[in-house]
């Protein structure tokens, strides 16, 4: 569905949308950039395709505006790590998969997280552009009545999003089901854009076959290793010495928390949650906090390590579209775009009924 989307042209809708509505304010192309992320992870799942698809519309008018090379491409990075958490995810359908729980609480806990997210990502792009003027100027102004039409043109994507998350909550179909028709509406919108070519439908479908492959071979070595560690008892062995430290839960569920992020500096985020998730997600039943609520909590701070070094994959996709930028700079730049993320923790530590509210009010 995500990379049907993106041959539909639906991100390049999004940031023309969000682009004629704030692009006039100081920072307002990296707000715009964050808030178009935010509308392309609703119908891709993936932190990369978001990344790249917003990459190739936005950093040229960044630059064309004076932007800092180095400051857009971390605005994209981090905007596009939206993809985990906003739904339909994937990294949630494997944390699914793995710990035997509803999709669809999963898919309504990470919406208000995710808006959240994306509110706090907004807001320091403009910080940045308060902070450095030079560094993030505005756009042209555009008369309202185009902003207006630029939004009514965006109505595919809600559309598509309404479509298989509300689908999926209502009962109408599987996931598996939803993911089908989250493809062939995506198709059709190719189709009625005048996007679809036979080229591109092959270079899409071809895409998302590496894609699906590469999570099935995780999910099928997470298996395999879930199984072992039950053999070993390393999961009970593990549960019954956190219960005996001299600490509260919460500050061990912090250490978990705090294990995964020192994770993410050195894996993928898909491959952390299938490696980490069955050795510690007994540790969080036997302490009695909500699997859906620590489901937001795993896949936020996954979020973290698609844009930490060195393996920030988020920042190397946007590396390949600046070549004449360094590694180094984009990195020093998204740091700062790990403070909303830190904040959304804490948030969420505070609050737990951010994440749980939409769960228990509509999942009943």
């Amino acid at each position: 569905m995500g990379y049907y989307a993106s041959m539909a042209g639906l991100g390049e809708v999004l940031y023309r949308a969000f682009y004629a509505l704030v692009g006039p304010l100081r920072g307002g192309l990296g707000v715009a950039t964050i808030l178009a992320c935010s509308g392309f992870a609703s119908v891709s799942g993936s932190s990369a395709a978001t990344a790249a698809a917003m990459g190739r519309m936005a950093l040229p008018e960044m630059r064309r505006y004076g932007y800092d090379p180095a400051f857009s491409g971390a605005t994209v990075a981090a905007g596009g790590a939206l993809g985990i958490l906003i739904p339909p995810s994937t990294v949630f359908l494997v944390y699914a998969f793995l710990t035997t729980q509803p999709v669809g609480h999963l898919f309504l806990a990470g919406i208000l997280p995710g808006i959240v997210l994306t509110l706090l990502l907004a807001a320091t792009a403009y910080g940045v552009a308060l902070w450095r003027p030079n560094s993030a100027p505005p756009a042209e102004s555009k008369p309202w009545e185009e902003r207006f039409r630029a939004l009514l043109g965006a109505w595919q994507v809600p559309l598509l999003f309404v479509l298989v998350v509300g689908g999926l909550f209502w009962g109408w179909f599987s996931p598996t089901q939803a993911g089908a028709i989250g493809a062939a509406g995506s198709l059709a919108f190719a189709a009625i854009n005048r996007r679809f070519t036979w080229a591109s439908f092959v270079a899409a479908t071809a895409e998302s076959l590496r894609t699906s492959i590469m999570i099935l071979t995780l999910i099928a070595g997470a298996t395999l290793f879930g199984r072992f560690l039950v053999l070993t008892r390393i999961p009970f062995h593990l549960a019954d010495w956190v219960e005996t430290l001299p600490l509260g839960p919460e500050s061990i569920l912090f250490a978990i928390v705090f294990i995964f992020f020192l994770g993410g500096f050195f894996m993928d985020s898909m491959a952390l949650v299938t490696l980490l998730v069955p050795v510690f997600f007994p540790v969080v039943q036997r302490l009695g906090f909500d699997p859906i609520w620590f489901g937001v909590l795993v896949v936020l701070t996954a979020e973290m390590g698609v844009i930490t070094p060195p393996v920030g994959v988020n920042v190397y996709v946007v590396k390949a579209m600046l070549p004449d930028v360094s590694l180094e700079a984009i990195f020093r730049w998204v740091m700062l775009f790990l403070i909303p993320l830190f904040a959304l923790v804490g948030l969420l530590f505070l609050f737990p009924q951010l994440a749980l509210w939409l769960p228990g009010t509509l999942g009943r």
